[in-house]
C-alpha cells in the first residue's frame, strides 16, 4: 500500500467513528479553507503575480523551446522566422527586423531598437538559436516540449541558451511598447550554430553583414549566479575566456607478430607519454581577470580554500595555497592551462604488434598564453622522439574583455539593488562561447543574465531552470540595459 493509500484508509477509519453533526461541520470548515486557498493562491503562486512582460517572456521562451533547433533534425531558421513574426507583432519596422540564412536550416534573427543620435555605438545582446541533440528515450520528459513542473522549467536549451534569447527578446519589447528611446541603438541577436555546427552564425555576420552587428560592447552567455543550498554566493561576470586547442600524439612502428614481441611497441610509448601529461601541471598564471576573481571570491568562501585564495592572489608562486586550489578542478582550470587525453586509438589486428597509435590531447589554453609553447612544453613533458606531437587546426586568440568603471559600476549597482550583499565577481569561462569571433573582431564580450541557477543539466538529460530565477534575470537584464542606455531603474 502506498503512502497516500495509507493515508486514505486512516481518514476514513477517523471519520467513519465521528457524529454526523461533526462530520457535516468539518466538511464546512475543509470547503472553506480549500475556497480561500483558491482564492488566494492563483496560476504560479509559488512564484509571485507574473508580470505582463514575464507572461511575454514565457510565451517566447516556450515557443523558442517547442522548436527544434538541434544540428541533426533541427531549424534554426524555423526559429529566427518566428521569432520574427513577434517583433514585428510588437510593432518594429520590417527594416529593423533581419532574418539571415547563411545555410541549410540555418538562420540567424538581428533586430534593432533605434535610439537617440548621440554618436554612441550600439550595444548589443547575444544569444544561440541552436542546441545540442537530445534523444527523447534517454530523457524522463519530452525534450522538445516546454514543461513547467514545480516551479521549474524543463527541455533542451531551457539553460543553454535559449532563455537568453526569450529574455533579450521580451526586454526589447518592453522598452518597444514603452515608448523608451535609448541613447544608442539597441541590437538583439540570435545566431545559428554556437555549439559547434558547421555554418556559425556569428562568425559569417562578422564577415559579411558587419554593421548589423557592430557594437560597443556585447552581453552574452557565459555569466550567472552561483547558488549552494539555495542562497546566492556570488553574481559572476564573465569577461575572458580560455583558448581551445586539440593536439595528436601519434605513434608509428614497422609492427611485427605478437609472438615476437618488442620494446620499441607503438602503444606502449603512447601510453607512456599519456601517463606524463596527465601528471603534468602547467604552471600558475593569473591575469587580471581570474586574480580578481579569487580575491573577491575569497570574501564568501570559508576555511583552507579561502585562505589559499587570499594568499595566491598575494603570491601566484606560493605552493601550498596552490596545491589546495587545484585540488578542485573548477579553481585548477581557472589557475592554469590544461590540456586532457579525451581520444584513443591503436593497433590493426589482436595478434600483431601495432602499426600505429595515436591520442588526441584537448587543451584550454589562458588567454595570454600562445598554442606554439603549449606544444612545446608537450614535448618537453612527454620527452620521446617517438611521439609525435601535432596541433589539429589553429586556436584563435580571445583576449580578456576589459572590467571597466562605467559597466561593473552598473552591474554592481543594480546587484545590490535586487540582492544586497551578493558581490559581483567577474570570470575567465574555462570553455568556449560566440563571444571568442566578437572579441578577435575587437568587440568586447561580456557573459552577463542575472541568473541564478543551480545545476541545470545543461547538454544533458531533463535540461532545467528555476522559473523565479528566470524572471529575475529578466528584471536584472531591464535594469541594466535600460541604465546604459540612458535611465536609471528607480528599486522597486
Amino acid at each position: 500500500m502506498s503512502p497516500a493509500q495509507t493515508n486514505a484508509a486512516w481518514r476514513a477509519s477517523v471519520l467513519s467513528g465521528m457524529p454526523k453533526s461533526t462530520l457535516q461541520r468539518l466538511c464546512v470548515i475543509a470547503g472553506s479553507l480549500i475556497a480561500a486557498t483558491t482564492v488566494s493562491q492563483p496560476a504560479h503562486a509559488q512564484l509571485g503575480a507574473l508580470t505582463k512582460w514575464d507572461t511575454v517572456a514565457r510565451n517566447i521562451f516556450k515557443e523558442l523551446i517547442e522548436i527544434n533547433t538541434s544540428q541533426s533534425a533541427g531549424d534554426s531558421h524555423q526559429a529566427a522566422l518566428a521569432m520574427a513574426a513577434r517583433v514585428k507583432a510588437a510593432g518594429f519596422a520590417d527594416s529593423d527586423v533581419v532574418v539571415l540564412k547563411n545555410a541549410d536550416r540555418k538562420g540567424n534573427l538581428i533586430v534593432r531598437l533605434r535610439g537617440r543620435s548621440t554618436g554612441k555605438k550600439p550595444i548589443m545582446m547575444l544569444s544561440h538559436l541552436d542546441v545540442v541533440e537530445a534523444k527523447a528515450e534517454d530523457w524522463t520528459l519530452p525534450p522538445f516540449k516546454f514543461v513547467e513542473q514545480d516551479s521549474t522549467f524543463y527541455g533542451r536549451g531551457v539553460a543553454d541558451d535559449k532563455d537568453d534569447g526569450a529574455m533579450h527578446l521580451a526586454i526589447v519589447m518592453r522598452l518597444k511598447a514603452e515608448g523608451y528611446v535609448p541613447d544608442r541603438d539597441i541590437i538583439v541577436a540570435l545566431t545559428a550554430d554556437e555549439e559547434g555546427g558547421p555554418a556559425n552564425g556569428v562568425q559569417w555576420l562578422i564577415d559579411n553583414h558587419r554593421k548589423l552587428i557592430d557594437a560597443e560592447y556585447v552581453f552574452n552567455e557565459g555569466g550567472g549566479g552561483r547558488v549552494r543550498d539555495g542562497k546566492k554566493l556570488s553574481h559572476d561576470i564573465q569577461a575572458s575566456e580560455k583558448k581551445f586547442q586539440n593536439f595528436q600524439l601519434e605513434v608509428t612502428n614497422p609492427g611485427g607478430h605478437s609472438s615476437r614481441p618488442v620494446r620499441d611497441n607503438a602503444i606502449t610509448h603512447l601510453s607512456d607519454a599519456l601517463v606524463k601529461v596527465g601528471n603534468f601541471d602547467f604552471p600558475i598564471h593569473l591575469n587580471e581577470i581570474t586574480r580578481e576573481y579569487f580575491k573577491r571570491s575569497a570574501s564568501i568562501t570559508e576555511g583552507k580554500i579561502g585562505e589559499a585564495m587570499r594568499a595566491i592572489v598575494a603570491n601566484p608562486n606560493d605552493t601550498k595555497a596552490a596545491a589546495i586550489l587545484s585540488e578542485d578542478p573548477s579553481y585548477n582550470s581557472q589557475l592554469r592551462t590544461t590540456c586532457v587525453a579525451t581520444l584513443l586509438e591503436g593497433g590493426h589486428a589482436s595478434n600483431a604488434l601495432p602499426q600505429r597509435a595515436r591520442a588526441n590531447v584537448n587543451c584550454r589554453i589562458l588567454p595570454d598564453e600562445s598554442p606554439e609553447e603549449i606544444k612545446k612544453t608537450l614535448e618537453r613533458v612527454v620527452a620521446n622522439p617517438k611521439v609525435v606531437v601535432t596541433a589539429q587546426g589553429n586556436a584563435r586568440n580571445s583576449p580578456p574583455s576589459p572590467l571597466t568603471r562605467e559597466l561593473m559600476g552598473e552591474i554592481e549597482r543594480i546587484t545590490k539593488d535586487m540582492w544586497p550583499g551578493v558581490p559581483v565577481i567577474p570570470t575567465m569561462s574555462t570553455g568556449a562561447t560566440d563571444g571568442l569571433m566578437l572579441r578577435n573582431a575587437g568587440i568586447p564580450v561580456y557573459g552577463v543574465s542575472g541568473f541564478f541557477y543551480p545545476e541545470t543539466y545543461a547538454h544533458g538529460m531533463n535540461e532545467r531552470i528555476p522559473a523565479r530565477a528566470f524572471y529575475e534575470g529578466m528584471e536584472f537584464m531591464y535594469r541594466l540595459v535600460k541604465s546604459l542606455t540612458g535611465t536609471r531603474v528607480p528599486v522597486s
